[in-house]
């Protein structure tokens, strides 16, 4: 993905260096006035606005408008700037930038695009749209993307871009430095450079750093970094982008079976695929299908649709919850102080399993936690849920004996300190398995804990007031 360069910096004395967005001969443009050049038609204006903010900031601001609003200031930007904020795009709105250009225009557009982020968009566009913009593409172009797309859906493989300088480790210094002067403008990034043999075969890696700092005879042979991390183009793409991150890598070469250089998955790439699995795992942690595109362009129908089926689930589980009340009917006419606090045992032990589940799946996601620590996980876990259950017990102690007496208190202490050692348990262990049956452990996160533990929660409460109270 190309970038462009930052908006510059000015000192504010009081509180350091603060970012300064369209900030020009003492006039600063800001985005709210994007709307209001389209609503008075301000061409002068609206060009004065898409010259003076980078490519990141127009391209979120167009993100805001209707499709038939967003064609006007982009047919205002100069080709090369058009470029760089139709990248910067959601593919959802750059199908919607296309579908407002004349089609030579549109090839054009594409065409300059990196292949992976043309894979991307080709990706998510309808199959007749996609067919379209591969045969407008020329045979370069068209063969680079549609090899990217030959690899699995959400494989390493889709995201990377083949636009690498690849170094043969037999140059010098001085030849390599020649060779990426000569091919550098044409690949996405120069700062890491592959160093391969014979047969593009890769040895390791250099650093641009590595490279411009060497001395101009000596053999790029002895600078390579041999030991550095690869990525099978088939590997999950997530996995490599983690993988990145823990590695803190500027990019990732990644190879085919017998360790062919293939391409390079550069940071930018790895931070949207990082972030778009970060995103699913709260949509469903939440209870609902990924969207897989931006809030606001997404149908009302569409955003029900994503959460009307895990709503639909969750209330045939909480059937469980009326069941365990059925059961113990008898117990709640004889004493009906119980009921009051049903939502107290219901709702501590609902959070706290969620907390639990929540700091599981974030642990799984980022590799702190694997399949075989589910034993430390439900020990650590049982600890923290004994811990919290306590602290709510002694306040759930003072407040019942004070309203209903210390007998029914005592109940709700008992209750409490043993729904949330259960919840913390549950919570804790449920993304693991989830993991081992090959489910996303999201899936089985927040929403379908807290049912469980409320079912449970209850039928401990119940338990505890039948031994304590002698119902």
């Amino acid at each position: 993905m190309r970038h462009a360069s930052r908006p510059g910096w000015r000192d504010d004395g009081q509180y350091g260096r603060r970012l300064a967005l369209g900030h020009t001969g003492g006039e600063i443009v800001t985005d709210e006035q994007l709307r209001d050049f389209l609503d008075r038609q301000d061409l002068v204006g609206l060009q004065r606005w898409l010259r003076e903010q980078p490519p990141h900031e127009i391209a979120a601001e167009l993100s805001r408008l209707d499709t038939a609003e967003m064609a006007v200031p982009f047919r205002l930007l100069d080709k090369e700037r058009a470029l760089d904020v139709f990248e910067e795009l959601d593919p959802v709105h750059q199908q919607e930038v296309l579908t407002g250009l004349r089609d030579s225009a549109a090839r054009e557009l594409v065409e300059g695009m990196d292949p992976d982020d043309r894979a991307r968009l080709i990706d998510e566009v309808p199959a007749k749209v996609a067919k379209k913009v591969l045969a407008g593409l020329s045979f370069r172009e068209r063969q680079m993307t549609a090899a990217l797309l030959g690899y699995p859906e959400n494989s390493v493989g889709r995201v990377m871009t083949p636009e690498v300088v690849a170094l043969h480790r037999t140059l010098d210094v001085s030849e390599a430095l020649r060779v990426v002067r000569t091919k550098g403008r044409s690949a996405e990034t120069v700062y890491t450079l592959p160093v391969v043999d014979d047969g593009r075969y890769l040895i390791g890696v250099i650093s641009l750093r590595s490279l411009v700092t060497g001395h101009p005879e000596q053999r790029i042979d002895d600078l390579t970094d041999v030991e550095v991390p690869t990525a099978a183009a088939t590997d999950e793409a997530e996995a490599a982008a983690r993988l990145m991150q823990e590695a803190n890598l500027l990019a990732l070469p990644v190879v085919d079976s017998e360790n062919r250089l293939l391409g390079l998955l550069t940071f930018d790439d790895a931070l949207e695929v990082i972030e778009a699995a970060d995103t699913e795992d709260v949509e469903r942690q939440a209870g609902a299908s990924p969207l897989g595109q931006p809030y606001l362009s997404a149908s009302v129908v569409k955003l029900a649709r994503s959460r009307v089926v895990w709503l639909l689930l969750l209330i045939v589980a909480a059937t469980l919850t009326v069941n365990v009340l059925q059961y113990f009917e008898d117990n709640l006419a004889e004493v009906t102080a119980l009921a009051l606090f049903i939502p107290l045992i219901t709702g501590s032990g609902g959070n706290a399993g969620s907390q639990s589940a929540t700091s599981i799946v974030r642990a799984i996601a980022v590799g702190d936690v694997r399949l075989g620590d589910l034993p430390k996980v439900v020990w650590r876990e049982g600890r923290v849920g004994l811990l919290l259950g306590v602290a709510l017990a002694l306040i759930g102690l003072l407040i019942g004996g004070l309203l209903v007496g210390f007998d029914l208190a005592a109940v709700v202490a008992v209750s409490l300190v043993v729904v949330c050692t259960w919840a913390a348990i549950v919570g804790g262990s449920m993304p693991l398995l989830a993991k081992k049956l090959g489910v996303d452990p999201a899936v089985v996160s927040a929403p379908m804990v807290t049912t469980l533990v409320d079912a449970t929660g209850l039928i401990i409460y119940f338990m505890t007031a039948r031994v304590v109270l002698g119902l």
